[in-house]
């Protein structure tokens, strides 16, 4: 039982990078959804509206982003020049975040078609976790959904791919950790694990989205998959969401942050006494 993919999103709704290792603190992997772009009211886009961010590929080189299509490139250095800041906002928080400046802004706005922005989250920035299932209140996020990282599972896409006519490969679940050795969906009962030397704590099975239905090679959605099927047998509380996956916070009280390996060994140390399945 062990860590097989850790993978990173630098900017929000791209494509994301797989590592073999990574460090982490309180808000997610290092240089997990630090930037995000987001439209003029500030709001930040995704591939909900606009699938064609699966599309522009991501690396780190020597302090600069880099980000490219099948059309050109454009490398982006870690701290904007513009010294602007702005409230942006991610579903009902609002951050204060970096602007980079408009050359950087229009190679995205004539990528996606609509006029945007790139904004960073400045290492003193504060967003905290739902409060409803924080472990402490200390608990943060970056410009992740909700949660520091996503967890999924192997064997429960093994699982899933059984069920349709033609599987799906694990990033269109878009997750940070995947684990394998484990029995389909047993992360259901997990409370808490331990990666390495390091404790996690599962506060919240993960709600999917439209997001799951598009290639994260081409940008194109050609069904409802997997979505229909998911709905078949993991709505998991009869509300018309379904789930994949889970949403974990660190436990930092020992420290701000924490070093992971690709191989190294998953223990789970806390059960529920049932879980949702």
């Amino acid at each position: 039982m062990f860590l097989s993919q850790i993978n990173i999103y630098p900017i929000k709704s791209l494509r994301g990078i797989s590592l073999k290792e990574a460090e982490f603190d309180r808000k997610g992997l290092k240089l997990d959804r630090r930037w995000m772009l987001v439209d003029e009211r500030n709001c930040f886009l995704t591939q909900r509206q606009y699938p064609k961010m699966a599309t522009i590929g991501t690396k780190v080189e020597d302090g600069f982003l880099v980000v490219f299509n099948e059309d050109g490139g454009l490398k982006i250095p870690f701290e904007p020049e513009s010294k602007r800041m702005q409230l942006v906002k991610v579903w009902a928080s609002e951050v204060l975040a970096e602007v980079y400046e408009d050359s950087i802004n229009d190679w995205f706005s004539f990528v996606l078609g609509i006029r945007c922005k790139l904004v960073k989250m400045p290492d003193g920035a504060v967003r905290k976790v739902d409060p409803e299932y924080a472990i402490s209140l200390n608990d943060e996020v970056s410009f992740a959904d909700g949660y520091p990282f996503l967890l999924t599972n192997e064997a429960s896409l093994a699982d899933l791919n059984s069920r349709l006519d033609e599987p799906i490969p694990m990033n269109r679940f878009r997750p940070n950790l995947v684990v394998s050795g484990f029995e389909p969906f047993a992360e259901d009962a997990w409370r808490r694990i331990k990666i390495g030397e390091n404790i996690f704590h599962i506060v919240k099975p993960s709600s999917r989205c439209i997001i799951t239905t598009i290639d994260q090679e081409t940008g194109e959605r050609k069904n409802e998959e997997p979505l229909k099927t998911l709905a078949k047998f993991r709505s998991l509380y009869g509300d018309g969401r379904v789930f994949f996956g889970q949403n974990l916070v660190a436990d930092c009280l020992k420290g701000k942050e924490g070093f992971l390996r690709v191989g190294d060994r998953v223990e789970v140390s806390d059960l529920v006494i049932s879980s949702p399945n």
